[in-house]
């Protein structure tokens, strides 16, 4: 006979105040940021602390059973394997095969042939390639995958990974083919087209200016007077992409065609245009042995790269592009997600407080996941630059083994999550911002934000505060729209503080245990833009801007 678990009925205020709830709810959050931002710790110890914080809160505070508590923790861990690891792991893996092969360096120095100046690839690969990766697959992919590539341009380690990380802000809200809009319409049972379209009217104001602050973390003040042109081409170009098709087209598709149109503007630029004086990246070594393909692809041919080696430098995202694109098409979606699984948790059993039940699903969709697609775009990546199956698992046991406490940081990240989530602390502090009355629509903004600082991603965090903004938005008798794209909007500015994030990108450097320094170099950014984003909506709501809203 299976003994059933006890039913766990959250209570949001369990202390009877609510600002005393929010503040032990908020303890977990505060010593994540500050064991990274102040005492520097590795990430992997941050999120230990958070996460036996977070349990202590939930089993003494919110009085959640012991083993719900724990097993909460252990379902947020298991939903990290498909929603991050499986997708990060394969799009490193990817990257990794072309470094086997020379091919990466032929892409490399394709990036640099768009222009000389140091500061303008930086910008086209970080802002407008980050974008597209973030589009495709994101999960952390673009921070790896653009810090390794700003690196073998000439850039520190460090910084190379803080560029790669504050240039991941505006795409995010579109990334993975639109999967946090979708989350957020079917949360809420609004439209998600709706939700997508408002928020390309809040993130697109903000791609305008994340390059002018590219070039100011690589070059200073001094960079961005000499090459405003290139940055205010790339940003603006981006922006009304995004919110052209974000608006009219479809939101699926606005981050693929904004970073291909950013990419291109720059590209016209620069052959009318080119800043003085440049920073250079560093020379290509010239030469190379005529029977050794891959080390001539290394270190660069006097004669130039071959045509082929330029197509297939390209070939592995052009493969991504193409794997993604069918698997949107009905019929090839609904073969893909034939085999998907899909269960309660077993041992969880949580009702909200208003009495209904808080879903505990895992989905097991190991056909149609993004990681999936990115690992069958590794096979025919490994086929198309030749690598030998034996060569491609050996490269793919590296990359595992290249994460290292990452992975450990992202497991326990996903299980603070959820504790938090399935306790109620989560929605205690959503509860007390929207105390705020009308000055929620300023705060807004800062609950995705919150989200995302602990999820790591923009879905999750739409998962976690997507029905709190709309069920805000009510009782305030405001556009429900319009709270749920600033969940979306503010989130984004939090991807580059969130704990797996920072892991991913110091471990694509090989600066692992760097997270707190790293913490410490990208969160006023992210404060700056969480700000601004929060003004844009609080104006939102007023008839200063009112007529942005979205119906």
């Amino acid at each position: 006979m299976v003994m059933e678990a006890p039913v766990y009925t959250q209570n949001l205020n369990p202390t009877g105040s609510l600002t005393l709830s929010a503040l032990l709810a908020s303890l977990p959050l505060l010593a994540l940021l500050i064991a990274l931002g102040v005492f520097k710790w590795r990430a992997h110890w941050a999120g230990t602390a958070a996460l036996l914080i977070s349990l202590v809160v939930a089993i003494a505070v919110y009085h959640m059973p012991i083993g719900q508590t724990l097993n909460a923790g252990v379902f947020g861990a298991a939903l990290s394997i498909l929603a991050v690891l499986w997708i990060t792991f394969n799009a490193i893996w990817i990257y990794n095969l072309t470094v086997r092969t020379g091919h990466f360096a032929v892409l490399r120095r394709a990036f640099a042939a768009i222009s000389d100046d140091r500061r303008i690839q930086a910008i086209v690969i970080a802002f407008s390639f980050g974008a597209l990766l973030e589009s495709l697959a994101g999960g952390g992919s673009p921070i790896a995958i653009c810090a390794v590539m700003l690196i073998a341009i000439g850039f520190h380690p460090l910084k190379a990974a803080t560029v790669a990380l504050v240039a991941n802000t505006a795409p995010v809200a579109f990334g993975g083919l639109g999967n946090p809009i979708t989350i957020m319409g079917q949360v809420t049972e609004l439209s998600a087209g709706s939700f997508g379209a408002m928020a390309g009217r809040q993130v697109a104001i903000l791609a305008v200016f994340v390059p002018f602050v590219l070039v100011g973390i690589v070059d200073g003040w001094k960079g961005v007077r000499e090459v405003w042109p290139a940055a205010l081409t790339c940003g603006l170009s981006f922006g009304i992409a995004q919110f052209a098709f974000s608006n009219f087209v479809n939101y699926k598709l606005c981050d693929i065609f904004a970073s291909l149109v950013s990419a291109l503007a720059v590209i016209l630029l620069n052959r009318v245009w080119k800043p003085r004086p440049a920073v250079v990246a560093v020379p290509v070594i010239a030469g190379g042995a005529a029977d050794d393909p891959t080390f001539t692809r290394r270190v660069g041919d006097p004669g130039g790269d071959s045509r082929k080696d330029v197509v297939l430098a390209f070939a592995p995202y052009a493969v991504v592009v193409v794997l993604f694109s069918l698997a949107q098409v009905p019929a090839i979606a609904t073969v893909l997600n034939a085999p998907t699984i899909t269960f309660s948790w077993p041992g969880l059993s949580i009702l909200s407080q208003a009495g209904k039940a808080v879903s505990v699903a895992y989905k097991l969709n190991w056909l149609s996941a993004t990681g999936t697609l990115l690992f069958l775009s590794g096979v025919i990546t490994a086929l198309l630059l030749g690598v030998k199956p034996l060569a491609a698992l050996k490269t793919y046991g590296q990359t595992l083994r290249q994460f290292g406490w990452a992975i450990v940081t992202i497991l326990l990240v996903f299980a603070l999550s959820y504790v938090m989530n399935l306790s109620g602390q989560i929605s205690t502090l959503g509860l007390w911002l929207a105390g705020a009355g009308v000055f929620f629509a300023f705060l807004s903004p800062l609950v995705g934000w919150f989200g995302v600082a602990v999820t790591g991603t923009d879905a999750g965090s739409n998962a976690l505060f997507g029905k709190l903004q709309v069920t805000a938005a009510q009782q305030l008798h405001a556009s429900p729209i319009l709270f749920g794209a600033a969940n979306t909007s503010g989130g984004v500015m939090a991807k580059m503080i969130s704990p797996q994030n920072l892991a991913i990108g110091t471990a694509a450097v090989g600066e692992v245990g760097a997270e707190g320094v790293l913490f410490r170099r990208v969160f006023g950014w992210s404060a700056l833009f969480l700000l601004a984003m929060c003004v844009i909506v609080f104006l939102q709501s007023t008839p200063v801007l009112g007529w942005m809203r979205v119906g």
